[in-house]
């Protein structure tokens, strides 16, 4: 079998650590690889639990529905709050390093989580922070991580990574362009058309450029029409140059699939679905139990 490419390697465990064996090497299975049938019923039940705790905070901001369901809903927060406390502890219970997950993105985004219903206690105002749970669904990914669907995920990042000077050249044009004709139109329409200062026919030329086209400033005169005529299908132009960047560096690094797959000797993860031994280590790699029979 072939080595993959780069981007395809295994990558190195999470900085807060896997542990090597017992309950707690079972309960990380469960929560952070997502490639088994408990970790895929784990991450399906915890986004169907943000998406109710999210919706419950929505429908009692309603006034009409906190005065008849209030205290439902209370009930109801509550109980996902402490549902969602719980899962916290598990994850920093079953990490080797607690304290890294704790301060890691989605460690922060779960303590958030969990403190607007606490802080509520004494805040009331604090509930409706209750909210930043929407970012924890972030981890749809996860779910969803089936290998052409986290292959992409993966292909479209490197691509933007390898493209990010191709990109900032692009967007220096633009600017340059924007800001030369947003100038040229202060100097055609002036104020007395709407155009009041350079920055402000600056705001116009991107709006015009990117087709937006709000209509609360427009030009008045024939050359002003002139020069609108042309940023519109210039902008036309402008906006498939990234995409072809972008496509262009997605097709040169077309590599195989990779999953969560943890090796238990040396803590690597990201092994490809077929791969029998740890690319780091060459230990034998646990079976992949992924759930082809689950519906996604």
């Amino acid at each position: 079998m072939a080595k993959p490419s780069a981007l395809a390697e295994p990558q190195a465990a999470p900085a807060y650590g896997k542990p090597l064996q017992g309950w707690r090497l079972r309960l990380y299975t469960i929560i952070f690889e997502a490639d088994t049938r408990a970790g895929q019923w784990f991450d399906r039940a915890l986004i169907a639990l943000i998406l109710s705790s999210v919706g419950v905070v929505m429908a009692d901001s309603v006034q009409s529905l906190h005065q008849r369901f209030g205290s439902v809903f209370s009930a109801l927060e509550w109980g996902f709050t402490l549902i969602f406390t719980l899962e916290y502890l598990a994850r920093l219970a079953c990490v080797r390093h607690p304290w890294r997950y704790a301060t890691s993105f989605f460690g922060v985004i779960d303590l958030l989580s969990v403190l607007p219903t606490y802080l509520a206690m004494l805040l009331p105002g604090v509930h409706a922070l209750i909210d930043v749970r929407v970012l924890r669904l972030l981890r749809v990914f996860r779910i969803f991580k089936l290998t052409a669907y986290m292959s992409e995920f993966q292909s479209l990042g490197a691509a933007l990574l390898a493209s990010r000077r191709k990109i900032a050249v692009f967007l220096m044009v633009v600017v340059l362009v924007v800001v030369i004709m947003g100038t040229l139109m202060y100097v055609v329409e002036g104020p007395e058309n709407g155009y009041t200062s350079i920055p402000v026919a600056v705001y116009w030329a991107i709006t015009t450029m990117t087709t937006v086209g709000f209509g609360d400033i427009t030009p008045k005169t024939d050359i002003g029409r002139l020069i609108s005529s042309l940023m519109m299908l210039l902008g036309w132009g402008t906006l498939a140059v990234p995409t072809g960047i972008v496509t262009s560096e997605m097709t040169a690094r077309r590599q195989g699939a990779i999953t969560t797959r943890t090796c238990h000797e040396c803590l690597t993860e990201g092994h490809l679905p077929e791969a029998v031994f740890c690319y780091h280590c060459g230990a034998r790699l646990p079976p992949w139990r992924h759930s082809r029979s689950i519906p996604v």
